[in-house]
């Protein structure tokens, strides 16, 4: 479990990596934006992307899968803020890098036993292309939490 007191400002680390199949994206897409040019090849050769992609719902999604997958398990109390950005299509066959930063950090005024940290992600394609651009400010509990707070997270 990765507490307040674990996250360091300017340490970047890297979470976890994913390939993504054709298949993937396709059945993704499928079930949860099924938009042509995310399920056959020909409409997606005519779009703006130029190839099939995975949808910007299949990417931020592989960012929980990755973190998931890495047993990356952060003493979260609350998400405040994500905003997103993507600049690059996933494509079929890319295998993709989950890197996080810590950029700032503070304990609560507000709330003891809390912290606030902000954090940047970016998922990279193999050629070390982001494909996504996240900015988070979360509540992480402090090993000294009180106790409400650790059973809202357990």
């Amino acid at each position: 479990m990765r507490f307040y007191e674990d996250f360091h400002v300017g340490v970047a680390r890297e979470v976890g990596s994913h390939e993504v199949s054709r298949d993937e994206i396709v059945d993704f897409a499928r079930q949860w934006d099924p938009r042509p040019f995310h399920l056959d090849e020909e409409v997606a050769a005519r779009s703006v992307f130029g190839s099939l992609s995975a949808s910007s719902c299949h990417t931020y999604a592989l960012t929980a899968r990755i973190t998931f997958e890495s047993g990356d398990d952060v003493a979260a109390a609350a998400n405040l803020k994500t905003e997103l950005r993507f600049p690059t299509p996933v494509r079929p066959g890319d295998r993709v890098t989950l890197v996080s930063e810590c950029v700032e950090k503070r304990l609560s005024r507000s709330h003891p036993g809390l912290g606030i940290v902000t954090g940047t992600s970016r998922l990279l394609n193999q050629d070390g292309v982001a494909v996504l651009v996240m900015e988070t400010i979360s509540m992480i509990r402090t090993r000294e939490s009180p106790g409400e707070y650790a059973e809202e997270v357990d």
